[in-house]
């Protein structure tokens, strides 16, 4: 692909800031973030382009998506890789802490698959990445309402896919096993796999589906899941 505009949603950290790094020096990178200083500082570092953007409040989404479109003209792939973690059995999870989980791993998610796919309708062609988890293919305990949102997300990507009926839109997810991030700093060493990828090794699969061109092989609904490195 010759060099396009790619908007990585959670790109200041983690997995999404493996996928910005990978794509910065040939494309127009957009890091997208809910922390001001972060994105400031990846911006800086990446020399990318960057805005603060809280997912689950639709108004900044569509914003930050139409101020994308204004600069470059067109968007050429999204990926979504934010998430919030939501761990412990249910008694013990706060009110707050459930919400915050819905409100961006669900609705935020939602909005963001909402602006993408409009733009990428509007010029015809481009490609969109979930990022979810592998915790959505196996229940696995102490992530109830973690694994239900991410659960919402994969469900939902697979109706869009399903409703494309083009191949130059491709709507497509990948799935990780844990990885040693910040979100993962936040769940604990005992939900880190004793096998394990590294968000680079899991960044170049990601990069690899938001590069197909518009005439590749239909692939609308590819569901790829990477828990250590190995297939």
């Amino acid at each position: 692909m010759d060099a396009g505009t790619f908007v990585v949603v959670g790109g200041t950290s983690g997995l999404g800031s493996a996928v910005a790094r990978r794509l910065v020096d040939a494309h127009r990178v957009v890091v997208l973030g809910n922390v001001a200083d972060e994105v400031t500082a990846t911006m800086t570092e990446l020399r990318c382009d960057g805005a603060t953007c809280d997912i689950s409040a639709y108004d900044q989404v569509r914003d930050a998506f139409a101020g994308v479109v204004d600069r470059y003209g067109t968007i050429e792939g999204v990926v979504d890789s934010a998430s919030v973690w939501a761990g412990g059995d249910l008694a013990d999870l706060s009110p707050e802490r459930i919400r915050r989980a819905v409100e961006v791993n669900a609705l935020g998610t939602t909005y963001v698959l909402k602006e993408a796919l409009h733009h990428l309708h509007r010029q015809g062609y481009g490609n969109v990445v979930y990022v979810g988890a592998m915790a959505v293919t196996k229940a696995r305990p102490g992530i109830p309402v973690y694994r239900a949102t991410k659960s919402y997300g994969s469900s939902l990507v697979e109706s869009l896919a399903e409703a494309q009926h083009s191949n130059r839109v491709k709507v497509m997810q990948l799935h990780p096993g844990p990885m040693p991030t910040r979100l993962q700093e936040r769940v604990g060493d005992e939900f880190l796999d004793e096998i394990y990828a590294l968000p680079d090794q899991v960044a170049t699969e990601v990069v690899r589906l938001l590069l197909l061109a518009p005439d590749d092989l239909y692939v609308s609904g590819e569901r790829v899941l990477r828990a250590d490195g190995r297939w």
